[in-house]
């Protein structure tokens, strides 16, 4: 029997976990055994005992975990200190940035550890259900939206009271994509006035079907790759959205920024300008701040006070929802493993004429 296993990850960093009882369960019923660290799930309030209870078994350590594991699963790369535990031919699955790693996952490869990266799936339907991507951006735009309010100290829907009328918050969402688009809904659902921007011609029907007005840069051509995602704008391009958004930020009560270009440094949209414009008590939020930002003056972790206004933004804003992420994770994760696994030979089959597993196997970071 194949073992499936995974270790608590850097706390301080990472709070979401890989296996859920959920999927444990689900790992079972295939055939695969799971081992899991002690008190694996602890720091979310999940129990050794409900792991237990769903079939897991749990190990003392985390190199007892590694020793024995046929497949691996993680939010994070390992640590290089693990590499020496991990058997020779062993499956690592999970979220890893290529281009930031590649020394270490060089040393992974070196001792034909198969390592498979969620974030390099295709977009296709049939990747859906393993979309990593998606399902922790959804959430990432829904947080974005709830930590902003929490730190603008006004009421955000329109209210008519005896003593005055409440005007909404005006809320901008710069890319809308999988996360702005849940920031759209999220905060037309709180009763904000909803505008949006996004390179990608197409995100205009979306940002209008979820009730947000979309404001769109004069003669801009689509640039959207063919799997979906922005591409990189040119300078003209920079310059007419900059015009556009310095009337539209200054006008904001909130500001979310979403944009990122896969395996590059995240585009700079907001200029010191346009900060030093908005109405003392707005508030940005950047959700692109690990990969450099969005936004002038944002700081991962920090709440920059910039003449009144609030520039914020996390490394990893999932911690703040670790449970709910964690319990996507792991069903995308599950829905991974189950396209490797050959059901009539009752084993993992690398084929790479699957595109699934093709795309996303890392044979090595150039």
């Amino acid at each position: 029997m194949q073992i499936v296993g995974s270790v608590k990850e850097d706390l301080i960093k990472e709070k979401r976990i890989s296996i859920t009882p959920e999927t444990v369960k689900k790992l079972g019923d295939l055939g695969f055994s799971v081992f899991l660290e002690k008190n694996y799930g602890k720091h979310i309030g999940i129990s050794d005992v409900e792991f237990k209870n769903s079939g897991a078994k749990i190990q003392n350590s985390t190199n007892e975990v590694l020793k024995n594991s046929d497949i691996i699963l993680t939010v994070n790369l390992l640590p290089d200190n693990h590499i020496i535990n991990i058997k020779d031919k062993t499956i690592l699955i999970g979220q890893f940035e290529v281009n930031s790693n590649k020394d270490l996952i060089n040393k992974f490869i070196k001792k034909n550890i198969k390592i498979f990266s969620l974030n390099l799936l295709p977009r296709i339907t049939r990747a859906q259900t393993m979309d990593a991507l998606s399902s922790q951006a959804n959430l990432a735009g829904y947080r974005a939206v709830i930590e902003s309010i929490e730190q603008y100290n006004k009421a955000i829907p329109m209210m008519m009271t005896a003593a005055g009328t409440i005007t909404p918050a005006k809320i901008l969402i710069i890319g809308a994509g999988v996360a702005g688009l849940q920031a759209v809904a999220t905060a037309k659902r709180l009763g904000g006035l909803v505008f949006a921007t996004d390179v990608r011609l197409s995100a205009k029907e979306q940002v209008e079907s979820l009730g947000g007005k979309f404001l769109s840069v004069d003669g801009a051509k689509d640039l959207e790759t063919e799997e979906g995602y922005a591409k990189e704008a040119g300078e003209d391009f920079k310059k007419k959205q900059a015009g556009l958004l310095k009337n539209s930020i200054k006008k904001s009560d909130i500001v979310i920024c979403t944009a990122l270009i896969p395996g590059k440094k995240a585009p700079r949209i907001i200029s010191e300008d346009m900060v030093n414009s908005m109405k003392p008590g707005s508030v940005i939020y950047d959700l692109a701040v690990s990969q450099g930002g969005n936004s002038a003056y944002s700081e991962a972790d920090k709440i920059i006070d910039v003449n009144g206004v609030k520039v914020m933004g996390a490394k990893n804003i999932l911690n703040n929802l670790a449970v709910t992420a964690s319990s996507l994770y792991a069903k995308n994760l599950f829905n991974f493993i189950n396209n490797l696994y050959d059901e009539k030979k009752k084993i993992i089959n690398i084929n790479k004429e699957d595109e699934i597993i093709k795309k996303t196997l890392i044979e090595k970071a150039l």
